[in-house]
């Protein structure tokens, strides 16, 4: 057994450091003992873009944090309640913290666990939301094993796919989520605002899931770019052109059946405003693509935002554009996504080959845990890279 761990910690907005850390103990944030809860040891934890909302200040947490929420491990210990798993097991670890015991998480709600956070039913690791410490790290304490750990059948097949693997953490389960609120079904036609990871996760999922038309909006043109490759329609949100004009050009007309907000409080506007920051475009911007009687999942973080230009954006009011999309009749549903709900279902999915574009859609990079600050600055200008930290050497060139 290891005598440390090392991992990345949020110092202060834009610094992020790797720090040597004590080895993690079988015990809750509050200090008790946690017989259910198992030690991993980290295969690949990955840098999301929720990491960047931390990183440039916009949610706070505390110093010291260990960031990370995607993470993908092998059991190394196991509290002596663990039942179903074993030492040398590969899992996926879902983002959202749960206990498998209150009301929402035996309704697969798992996104909103009653018990995991005592300030609010959230709970995730490495992001201040009850004190759960992040995954970009060697080694990992995870509580409810039994219940949280999404096993993978085999260890040998499951290395050769952990590049698509490493994403049912978080990013894959969330787009899919995302297109299950907005309706997304076969022949579907799909706006997906921001080709970020998850973005390009979303537009996967819409492949998958047998959408016809995928059209992508972003601002970065390498994104825009790796999307057209892999057979998305997409729109230069930097064109001075209203959205439903140039969905129209496209389709032939100027809504689609299903829109997903990937982007989140961090969005901006169009055009020549496209330069400045705009918390509530991209949600603004999904209604009004919204066709009559459609639907649409807002994936994207909003919260409280210190850095935003108003104070009722500050404390979290956005100006949304509610009174032209109500005569639509729209269904709008946002949120975290319960990734148990979706991550077994993804996993056969892959496994069975059934996505075989996923990393190129991805564009995945596997980078060193001494490499991941570098990789949070680059994140952050817009890179079309995901990263995904291999903090022991253990992923295949």
């Amino acid at each position: 057994m290891a005598d440390g761990n090392r991992a990345v910690v949020f110092a202060n907005p834009q610094d992020m450091q790797v720090e040597n850390l004590d080895f993690p103990k079988l015990e809750m944030p509050d200090g008790a003992k946690a017989p259910h809860g198992v030690i991993l040891k980290i295969v690949a934890t990955n840098i999301c873009g929720s990491d960047l909302h931390i990183y440039r200040g916009s949610f706070p947490v505390p110093q010291g944090m260990v960031m990370g929420h995607e993470m993908t491990g092998q059991v190394v210990e196991l509290g002596s309640d663990v039942t179903f798993l074993k030492e040398g097991d590969l899992v996926s670890v879902p983002f959202n913290v749960a206990c498998g015991r209150c009301r929402n998480c035996r309704a697969r709600r798992t996104e909103i666990c009653e018990t995991t956070n005592p300030d609010v039913a959230c709970a995730a690791y490495g992001f201040n939301l009850g004190n759960w410490q992040g995954g970009q790290a060697e080694y990992l304490f995870v509580p409810y094993a039994d219940f949280q750990l999404l096993r993978f059948p085999d260890k040998d097949q499951a290395m050769e796919k952990i590049r698509d693997l490493a994403l049912l953490s978080d990013i894959l389960p969330t787009a899919f989520h995302g297109l299950m609120e907005a309706g997304a079904k076969p022949g579907s036609t799909v706006y997906i605002a921001g080709a970020g990871p998850v973005g390009r996760c979303g537009a996967a999922a819409a492949r998958l899931l047998g959408a016809s038309c995928i059209i992508v909006g972003d601002y970065h043109k390498d994104r825009l770019d790796l999307m057209k490759q892999n057979g998305c329609e997409t729109i230069d949100l930097n064109e001075d052109v209203p959205l439903t004009d140039q969905i129209e050009a496209i389709l032939g007309e100027p809504m689609v059946d299903c829109a997903v907000d990937y982007v989140g409080s961090e969005a901006h506007g169009i055009g020549r405003e496209a330069g400045d920051m705009d918390p509530a475009h991209a949600i603004n911007q999904v209604m009004d693509a919204t066709r009559p009687g459609g639907a649409t999942g807002i994936i994207g973080v909003y919260g409280p935002d210190p850095l935003a230009e108003s104070k009722a954006e500050q404390e979290g009011t956005f100006p949304l554009d509610f009174g032209k999309a109500w005569i639509k009749s729209p269904r709008i549903s946002g949120g975290q996504a319960p990734i148990m709900h979706y991550n077994r279902e993804l996993m056969m999915a892959i496994l069975w080959d059934r996505m075989p574009y996923l990393s190129d859609m991805l564009n995945t990079k596997i980078i060193s845990l001494d490499d991941a600050p570098d990789a949070y600055a680059t994140f952050d200008k817009g890179a079309s890279d995901k990263f995904i930290i291999d903090p022991h050497g253990l992923i295949p060139a």
